[in-house]
């Protein structure tokens, strides 16, 4: 078998600590909001916002995550619920204005068993999917390609958030 490297993982796989009880979802947007760009928060709701995933799993994948930390969807209250429902949305139109995709993956992994990286702060992925984004390396060589800068998409992605309103 050939080796294939993907040395940017490695920086996940050594910071997360599953012991720690600094929760990036609580720490990030409680800082300024000038470090919004460095944090890759796209978005600040009243009650979620909306961050790039750092380890995407392709380009444009957006979070939308509640302010309040808890670990259960069962007890995200109304006004959460209607929130993040409708950033979720935000994302994709977001996402489809910029980006073309083909189709959408947009989901909650609930608990560490269901494939959770963070599973003590819930959290949305909305993942755009093109026809043909899948291909031999991650099945040959378990190594994900993105064909974009994170910030490049930060960039692209944030003209979309600042120039359209809450009532989208």
């Amino acid at each position: 078998m050939d080796t294939l490297w993907a040395p940017w993982r490695m920086s996940y796989i050594q910071n997360v600590d599953q012991n720690s009880s600094d929760c990036i979802f609580c720490v990030k947007p409680s800082e300024s909001s000038e470090k919004d760009k460095t944090n890759l928060i796209l978005y600040r709701g009243k009650h979620c916002f909306i961050i790039l995933n750092l380890y995407p799993y392709n380009n444009g994948h957006c979070m939308v995550v509640p302010y309040r930390h808890i670990n259960d969807c069962c007890a995200v209250n109304d006004d959460e619920a209607i929130e993040l429902w409708h950033l979720i949305n935000k994302c994709k139109t977001a996402l489809k204005n910029d980006f073309h995709p083909d189709g959408f993956n947009i989901g909650m992994n609930i608990g560490r068993t269901a494939g959770a990286g963070i599973d003590q702060h819930i959290h949305a992925h909305i993942v755009p999917r093109w026809n043909g984004d899948t291909n031999f390396m991650p099945v040959i060589g378990k190594t994900k390609l993105i064909s974009q800068d994170i910030h490049d998409t930060y960039d692209t992605l944030l003209s979309y958030f600042t120039t359209h309103d809450q009532s989208d």
